[in-house]
């Protein structure tokens, strides 16, 4: 399930925007004070960002610019309201995805949103080839050898272990797995995961008892860890 960071002090404006995301099946969490949103969206992974440019503690535009500066690439709309035209042009300067005027329609934000998680999701995607350990993939080819032997993986087999391997060493939930790779209009259930990463460890780890790419995190989800070249 994606999650996606709300960062909006007018309490009407915040209430549509969580209500309207959680009807379309996101996880949402809204914060009130820029300052805090910063250190939110810094230290916690989420897959958006729907940033207000006018916010205590800090502006948005100090929260965008200093989100870039750290590294942190998740994709920002920003919410500013029509004369603020020039602030539009800086906050994309400055890293945002996008920008909506207040005051906006939910169908367009909804509509923004999902074509930047779209273009987000294509470009991560990407990958063709990925090796780690004595294990290579050729994903486009559907081929994977361990110590140069094939080793049989099934269609979906090879659509989770791409997931994995682009979400190197993040923390993953059962439920945002079931949603990446299987669709979330196909939901089995969150067992369906953990059958899958137990067959990906018998077929790749040399101990599939003590796993060293693909690890459990308890309480959590999965993690994989690519380790030493």
């Amino acid at each position: 399930m994606k999650k996606i960071l709300i960062i909006e002090d007018d309490p009407a404006i915040s209430k549509g925007l969580v209500d309207a995301l959680n009807a379309e099946n996101y996880q949402t969490m809204d914060i009130d004070n820029g300052e805090k949103g910063y250190h939110l969206a810094k230290n916690e992974k989420y897959d958006l960002i729907v940033l207000d440019l006018k916010l205590p503690g800090k502006n948005g535009i100090d929260v965008c610019r200093d989100l870039r500066k750290d590294g942190v690439n998740t994709p920002i709309i920003m919410v500013t309201v029509l004369k603020e035209e020039l602030d539009q042009v800086l906050g994309l300067e400055l890293g945002a995805d996008d920008y909506i005027t207040k005051p906006f329609s939910l169908r367009v934000l909804l509509a923004k949103i999902k074509a930047i998680l779209r273009r987000k999701s294509e470009i991560v995607s990407d990958i063709e080839e990925y090796s780690f350990g004595d294990v290579y993939i050729n994903f486009k080819a559907q081929e994977a050898t361990k110590n140069k032997k094939p080793i049989e993986l099934t269609n979906m087999e090879f659509k989770l272990l791409k997931y994995l391997c682009q979400q190197e060493n993040v923390v993953i939930d059962r439920d945002t797995m079931l949603d990446e790779v299987w669709g979330y209009d196909n939901f089995p259930n969150t067992r369906t995961v953990d059958n899958f990463i137990l067959t990906l460890r018998k077929k790749i780890e040399d101990d599939p008892s003590h796993p060293q790419h693909f690890v459990t995190v308890h309480g959590a989800g999965y993690k994989f860890i690519k380790g030493e070249e």
